[in-house]
């Protein structure tokens, strides 16, 4: 994909893979299976990896536009305008984790300084969605291998792009879950307009302690995820 022809972040999906059987929450890992139920606190396939299905109280999941009604949202996995092809959330509503809110809010100060904002496509992601999205793309560089979790799973990781003043997306390197070379946050980009807004979401990202992946310049980390435990907990039940 060329960098002019995905410039706009809400584009269509075409490189979508289609539809694939719906399979069940089973991590195989050797000759081991366990499933994860949605309650409770279960084993999972990594050693010592496990998965919690019961809401976090201690930093708590928030959610963003009632957190913070400045920051544009568009929660994309609750279409099937996907890389997958899918619906695959239940409601149309973006958590995070509080601690990594107030520093997102903070990113949305230094932004809206410039006359700019944030746009929000997925921050908590239940672990099921993980291995869904895994058994369609199965590729580390843009799907966690969900026998290790994602930091997603641990409502540490926020998927994100700029808007201006009137809440027009600006041109990035690619749409949103793009798998090609563009993608990558240090890729060398022909139009200069690109580099410079995907540059200017890094830093302004990065001054409130969110670090990009660099296989995805959307993708953004909290400092102090490996604290946080791995989720699987519905979005529909969350208040």
């Amino acid at each position: 994909m060329k960098p002019s022809e995905s410039t706009v972040v809400l584009g269509s999906r075409s490189r979508s893979l289609g539809r694939v059987l719906a399979s069940s929450l089973i991590v195989l890992l050797g000759a081991a299976s366990v499933s994860v139920p949605f309650s409770g606190l279960v084993s999972c396939a990594g050693p010592g990896l496990e998965i919690s299905s019961v809401a976090p109280t201690d930093d708590p999941l928030v959610e963003i536009v009632s957190a913070d009604p400045r920051i544009r949202v568009r929660t994309v996995y609750a279409t099937a305008d996907n890389f997958v092809g899918e619906v695959l959330y239940p409601v149309s509503r973006t958590f995070i984790r509080s601690s990594a809110m107030e520093r997102l809010s903070r990113v949305q100060d230094r932004l809206e300084a410039q006359g700019l904002g944030l746009l929000v496509f997925d921050a908590y992601r239940p672990w099921s969605v993980t291995k869904r999205m895994w058994d369609v793309v199965g590729d580390p560089d843009f799907v966690a291998d969900p026998s290790k979790g994602s930091r997603h799973n641990r409502g540490m990781a926020v998927d994100c792009a700029l808007v201006n003043a009137e809440g027009r997306p600006l041109p990035m390197p690619t749409a949103f879950d793009a798998f090609v070379p563009e993608a990558r946050s240090d890729a060398a980009l022909a139009v200069p307009e690109l580099a410079k807004n995907r540059d200017l979401l890094i830093e302004a990202m990065a001054a409130e302690g969110f670090r990009v992946l660099s296989s995805e310049w959307w993708h953004f980390d909290a400092d102090g995820w490996e604290t946080k435990g791995l989720l699987n907990v519905p979005l529909e039940t969350l208040p």
